[in-house]
């Protein structure tokens, strides 16, 4: 099982997903902004990535700005914002057996494909 949470605006996104693919993996691709991820699988990604939770935010977003939430905000109001407000999540995520990935840069990937 491979699985990306994609958005095809993302340039990364879209050069994490031809990564995968050119490793001959047919990945299933989540596309977040449409299909949010529940606050219960996010704080599964981030346990699984071994990343804090703040590593899965887009702190430059306004929306983070308006909510008040940054980097240093607490791990736990760092989930429920990103549930709530899908294009707070950093892209693109991707989930296989062996991990959880971000794809910043998207070679970073690899490690867990």
């Amino acid at each position: 099982m491979t699985r990306i949470y994609h958005n095809p605006r993302c340039s990364k996104s879209r050069e994490t997903l031809k990564l995968i693919e050119e490793q001959g993996i047919t990945p299933e691709v989540v596309f977040y902004l449409e299909t949010p991820v529940s606050r219960g699988k996010l704080a599964e990604l981030v346990a699984r990535s071994g990343l804090p939770a703040s590593a899965f935010l887009r702190a430059k977003e306004a929306e983070a700005k308006e909510l008040g939430i940054s980097a240093k905000s607490d791990p736990e109001a760092i989930l429920d914002a990103i549930a709530a407000h899908p294009r707070l999540m950093e892209r693109p995520v991707v989930e296989t057996e062996k991990g959880v990935a971000l794809g910043r840069p998207p070679e970073a990937v690899k490690a867990v494909l």
